[in-house]
Parts: structure tokens; sequence; C-alpha cells
């Protein structure tokens, strides 16, 4: 979901695992040539969703391990979520929608994000998009509730399913 710390986290866990990082938004902007509001605005989210899956699948399909951050709607279009699956290890940061909303009050964020920039009231709308997204939020290998999502407490929870993580991976 918006707000629940994916990049950040993302961040935190390529640092601790010495892999490379890769933000799927930040890609697709550099592939576009435009950011993010500005591609729903001229083409709409549809379009956008088949650049992120098109970006997804070249993602994937390079060698050697990463650490990916994806948009929170990505495993729910194009059969991404079973893209990420085959590829890596998927998590599900699971931050309660009162947190997730004051996160992107506090961020000013709203406005930089499309689907929240015109969906009237952030927790309304975040509320009933994670009702849509949770069937695939919960096929992730493995959660993390908001208050354990540290680099940490994931390194944790990967070593506990037996997942060894590495450049050499």
């Amino acid at each position: 979901m918006p707000g629940s710390g994916k990049t950040t986290l993302g961040r935190a866990l390529a640092d601790h695992f010495s892999l490379p990082f890769l933000d799927l938004d930040a890609e697709i902007v550099a592939r576009a040539g435009q950011v993010i509001p500005a591609i729903f605005l001229q083409h709409g989210e549809a379009h956008f969703r088949q650049l992120e899956a098109d970006t997804l699948r070249e993602v994937t399909a390079q060698p050697g391990p990463l650490v990916l951050a994806t948009g929170g709607g990505t495993p729910c279009f194009h059969h991404n979520l079973a893209v990420l699956q085959a590829h890596g290890v998927t998590l599900w940061l699971d931050v309660p929608v009162p947190l997730l909303a004051a996160r992107l009050a506090a961020a000013a964020e709203t406005k930089s994000r499309p689907l929240l920039a015109t969906s009237g009231p952030t927790e309304k709308w975040l509320l009933e998009t994670l009702s849509t997204r949770t069937q695939f939020y919960q096929q992730a290998r493995l959660r993390c509730p908001a208050d354990a999502c540290t680099a940490t407490a994931v390194a944790a929870q990967l070593a506990a399913a037996g997942i060894v993580l590495s450049e050499n991976t």
C-alpha cells in the first residue's frame, strides 16, 4: 500500500544483504521519460499498469539478485504476482490504514500519487483499496506487520524460512 515503507525498507534490506536495490516506479519513470502522475494524466491507469507489467518482466529477467520495491498495485494486475513469486521472495508490508493515512498526510504525498490525488478522503480510499488488494497481498511468502518492518526483522524472517540472500544467490 502507499505509505507502507516499501522503498525505505527495500533500501535497508539491500544494504543489509549487500544487494542492488531497484524501485520499480523509478524505473518506469526513467523508461517512460515522465513522472507517474503525468503518465496517469496523459495516458490513464491502464497504460500505466501495462508499462508497470512490461518493466517488471524486463527487470526480473535480468540476471543476479536484487531487492525490488514495487508499487502497491503491482501484484494486483497483469499476473504480476506470479512473476514476482517466480523470481524471488515476496513480502507484504502489512501496515494499518490509520498509520498509512498518517504517514501520507505527514509526508504531504497525496498530490504526487495519482490514485490518491483524485480519490477523496485518503483513509476511505486506503480502506477500499486495501479491501480489493488483500487477496493478492495475502499470497506473499512473508508478511511483516507494521511494528516489525525493519531490515533486521525481515532478515530474521528470511532466515527462519531457510531463505539465504546474497550477491551469490
